[in-house]
């Protein structure tokens, strides 16, 4: 959208400059529209559900190195945290997915759980079934209201 020019001081407000106002206010309201799909609805454990502006939620894609060319055996674990970089005002919601980097048979056969969020901080644990050679990631998508 193109910037409106300010108006020297002592300038006279004429037709022209009054419609630019205008037409530039109407182009912003078509894009900030308050329409329902502008907000996004958290589920909260400790306050029901929570619906915010889309703007005002906060949505983080966090990577964990998990294993790195490593050698484990079936049916060990492995714990890892990822850290929020500021506070959530809720615990968030959090979804971790495996991603096999070494592209091993090993790296195909792990599970992950997640313990309960905390409004700074996920923990979880990764289950290795079987035995061998993997590099693995976690990959984290963790949407919640900022604090």
């Amino acid at each position: 959208m193109a910037k409106l020019p300010l108006p020297e001081r002592g300038q006279p407000l004429d037709v022209t400059y009054i419609y630019q106002l205008a037409d530039t206010v109407n182009n912003l309201s078509t894009q900030v529209s308050s329409a329902s799909y502008n907000y996004t609805t958290i589920d909260t454990a400790s306050a029901a559900k929570q619906s915010v502006k889309t703007s005002d939620a906060r949505v983080i894609g966090g990577i964990v190195g998990v294993a790195d060319n490593s050698t484990v055996t079936a049916a060990t674990e492995k714990t890892f945290s990822y850290d929020f970089v500021g506070d959530f005002k809720y615990p968030p919601i959090v979804s971790a997915t495996i991603i096999n980097t070494g592209n091993t048979s090993a790296g195909q056969n792990v599970s992950v759980v997640l313990k309960k969020p905390t409004t700074s901080r996920v923990e979880g644990v990764v289950r290795y079934g079987a035995n061998g050679n993997l590099s693995i990631d976690v990959h984290l998508i963790i949407v919640g209201i900022p604090n």
